[in-house]
């Protein structure tokens, strides 16, 4: 067994919790594709009893997680929003959740639409400034929600600072790292209690499986994400679990790929006419800057761009792209183009999502690891066509 102390992110994420198979020798964990186990006698088993309980091929994901995101404890979803469902089971009816604002529109959605009816107050605020959240905290408040960098205007909220305010006050800091990924930021060495991602993306990453994750040190906070997990049901096949495993191992590569070619698309665009702004921390102009060279390793791989033209050639431009696919989600080997206002940020009201900055100019770059000229190049042909239309 690994022991993910001894080893470096690389190491942890080929070798944590995937071990030669015991009964093969297979080097490669075996999806485990299985309903049931057979049991010795009633009550005897060999840790396994219900895959809905526990798949070993779930568990080597889990583990390997856990190990990459310097926790103990690794919980695998069925989505994303499962995930984030999956944290949420920590609050009760009657407690207070303060929740950043810039957020993605499915968890807003389940914010404002599902978890009230369950007694759960939520309070929105600015988290970019730490003294909000600070003021929104309420003697019931047991929960702070926060996504750092933001979806999708990548704005960044101080980890540390809103932990702080988070155990002053008896409540949890929940941490949305999908965005960074464990390889470029661990909010758990930050103070934060609890990191959710959406594994579709980019620990995934190759847009194949749906999935998501918790990771938790607290080992109280694990027996109830265990329970509640278990009782609800919420969990990925054994094959969706290998996929991600396999994900996994090549995240380190790919999120430099991704980085890298970010930078390069977003300086590109930087330099046309045609974009009224751009939304990349990696800029020393861009107000997170200095935070995300504080508590991240990289810059990620995603670009933030405001069309001049507004919505029409927004559309045209979303359209227009040859190598960023339209769609909605992100993180894959390919690029992928979205459309905010109607599309990941839809359950938004307008009001809001223009409070946010988010207008229907607004395009959410997700830049793959193709060959970067190659990008830039379908950006330029599209902007071509978008500024025909504009």
């Amino acid at each position: 067994m690994v022991d993910p102390r001894d080893t470096r992110f690389e190491t942890r994420a080929i070798h944590v919790g995937q071990a030669a198979d015991e009964a093969t020798g297979a080097t490669i964990v075996p999806v485990y594709q299985t309903v049931t186990f057979t049991q010795d006698a009633v009550g005897e088993h060999r840790g396994f009893e219900y895959s809905r309980s526990g798949n070993p091929t779930r568990v080597a994901l889990e583990q390997a997680i856990a190990a990459v995101e310097g926790g103990k404890h690794g919980f695998a979803y069925a989505s994303g929003m499962a995930a984030v469902h999956g944290a949420m089971q920590l609050v009760s009816g009657g407690e207070h959740v303060v929740v950043a604002d810039d957020l993605y529109g499915g968890s807003f959605r389940l914010f404002s639409s599902v978890l009230p009816r369950y007694g759960i107050e939520f309070t929105y605020v600015d988290a970019t400034h730490p003294e909000e959240v600070e003021k929104a905290m309420q003697n019931n408040t047991r929960m702070v929600w926060i996504e750092s960098p933001t979806n999708p205007m990548l704005r960044l909220v101080d980890v540390a600072a809103c932990a702080d305010i988070a155990q002053r006050h008896g409540a949890r800091l929940v941490v949305d790292n999908t965005f960074a990924t464990p390889y470029l930021q661990n909010p758990l060495d930050l103070g934060a209690h609890v990191v959710v991602h959406s594994t579709t993306k980019y620990i995934g990453g190759h847009s194949d499986t749906i999935g998501g994750a918790v990771v938790v040190n607290d080992d109280e906070d694990a027996k109830s994400l265990q329970f509640t997990r278990n009782a609800t049901g919420g969990v990925p096949g054994p094959w969706d679990a290998w996929l991600t495993l396999r994900g996994l191992k090549t995240l380190s590569v790919r999120m430099r790929e991704h980085e890298s070619n970010a930078r390069k698309v977003a300086e590109f665009c930087r330099e046309r006419p045609e974009f009224s702004a751009i939304h990349y921390p990696g800029f020393s102009d861009h107000p997170g800057h200095d935070l995300a060279k504080r508590q991240m390793r990289g810059f990620g791989g995603i670009v933030t761009v405001e069309l001049a033209g507004g919505e029409g050639a927004a559309l045209e431009f979303c359209k227009s792209t040859r190598f960023f696919s339209l769609g909605e989600s992100l993180g894959g080997v390919e690029s992928l183009i979205g459309y905010p206002w109607s599309m990941s940020h839809g359950a938004f009201p307008p009001e809001e999502k223009r409070r946010k900055g988010i207008t229907e100019g607004t395009v959410r770059l997700s830049v793959g690891i193709e060959h970067v000229d190659d990008l830039c190049a379908d950006v330029a042909q599209a902007l071509e066509r978008a500024a025909r239309v504009g």
